[in-house]
């Protein structure tokens, strides 16, 4: 692990300003609290009890501040521990929380193979770490032993069909400069890299973008001295075999084989989305959450529960949906249409983060049976985008 703390050393991933927290939040997933909510407890979690969070390589900090920062906008209780082994990524972390004026966080600098030592935890994020490790398994274990009963993860692999090129520029770079220091072996590879050929697979692959965004991001993508990817199956037979359950991607259509070809009967639903990632071939990562055992997903049937949008505004969708618009989806080279009745146009205006179903029923004025018809349509068109969340955390 030595040129593993040494790239992070000199190279602190993703590279951050801490002064740039007085101007925006970085969000995305895993670990917003809604998805959590939704993926790991049913959308039905008493958030009155604080949540144990570990962020477990958690580098310059941003699945860290985005949480933590997140829970005390909402008023909502919670313990996180940060976990890095790098002391210059732990320095920007610890500096962005400053300037948030962030409390209840715990800074260690050390292994998430020694997560068990400070848990346990309710939830824990663990995002672009453990394909750098040396023994993977060894640290979907450890987070395994860390987790509380009825905890989970919210977790990014990398994949590796959406990733062409990438790995044979490190297999190369390896040979050639493995004995170099960090600075020199970025220099050195920089300008391989602007001589290579049109038709390289990395060069004529336009779903990479890492390498653009600064220093940091070429070495982590192109230099990186442990690094491996996880296709559909591998990743399935490794949270089993290490003792989670799988609870959901967080952009399903794009594991969905039936939106590709036809289905053969009978197929393994873990086969068919890796076929359906093997046809698909722009997936770069696989980003999702598992769980310390096999439950119910969050589905509107249980009207108690609290929906969310994620990405859109409901009045803005509401409206598109009112003049019987499609609104056009787009994700990771993916698209389609928004297609919906008029009348849902109604039920999305209500959503709010704090209605429950049966609330945003009643604001509607429809019975049941009218209000079940209607919200099946809603979320058959929005859970397989990702764009649909349960979660209690805002009431």
């Amino acid at each position: 692990m030595n040129k593993v703390r040494d790239q992070y050393e000199a190279f602190p991933y993703p590279e951050r300003d801490p002064r740039d927290e007085k101007k925006r939040l970085i969000t995305g997933s895993p670990s917003l609290p809604q998805e959590i909510d939704h993926y790991v407890f049913g959308g039905q979690r008493d958030w009155s009890q604080p949540l144990r969070i570990l962020v477990a390589g958690g580098g310059t900090g941003d699945g860290l501040i985005q949480l933590t920062t997140l829970l005390t906008q909402y008023g909502k209780p919670f313990e996180a521990t940060y976990i890095d082994l790098s002391s210059a990524s732990r320095k920007v972390a610890e500096a962005r929380a400053k300037t948030r004026g962030l409390n209840s966080l715990t800074f260690v600098t050390g292994s998430l193979l020694d997560a068990g030592d400070h848990g346990p935890f309710d939830y824990i994020d663990c995002c672009g770490v453990l394909h750098h490790l040396p023994d993977p398994d060894a640290g979907f274990n450890a987070l395994r032993a860390a987790l509380a009963p009825g905890g989970g993860m919210g977790f990014m692999v990398y994949a590796p069909y959406g990733r062409s090129g990438v790995y044979p520029l490190q297999e190369a770079f390896a040979a050639l400069y493995s004995d170099s220091p960090p600075k020199d072996r970025l220099k050195a590879a920089r300008k391989v890299v602007e001589s290579l050929p049109a038709g390289h697979p990395f060069k004529s692959n336009p779903n990479l973008n890492d390498h653009k965004n600064g220093d940091a991001g070429f070495y982590d993508l192109l230099l990186h001295s442990t690094d491996r990817a996880y296709d559909v199956q591998s990743l399935a037979d490794t949270l089993d075999r290490t003792g989670w359950s799988f609870a959901g991607f967080t952009v399903p259509i794009l594991y969905d084989l039936a939106r590709l070809a036809p289905v053969p009967a009978g197929m393994d639903p873990v086969a068919a989305m890796a076929v359906a990632e093997k046809l698909n071939g722009t997936i770069r990562t696989h980003t999702g959450y598992a769980t310390d055992r096999r439950r119910p997903v969050a589905s509107g049937k249980t009207r108690t529960l609290v929906p969310h949008l994620k990405g859109v505004h409901p009045a803005q969708l509401a409206r598109a949906v009112a003049q019987g618009q499609a609104p056009a989806l787009d994700t990771d080279g993916i698209k389609g249409k928004l297609a919906l009745p008029r009348q849902a146009a109604a039920l999305l205006a209500a959503i709010d983060g704090r209605r429950r179903l049966q609330d945003i029923a009643a604001h509607a004025g429809l019975d049941p049976i009218t209000f079940g018809g209607l919200w099946s349509q809603v979320e058959k068109a929005l859970l397989p985008w990702g764009m649909l969340l349960y979660s209690n955390v805002l009431r």
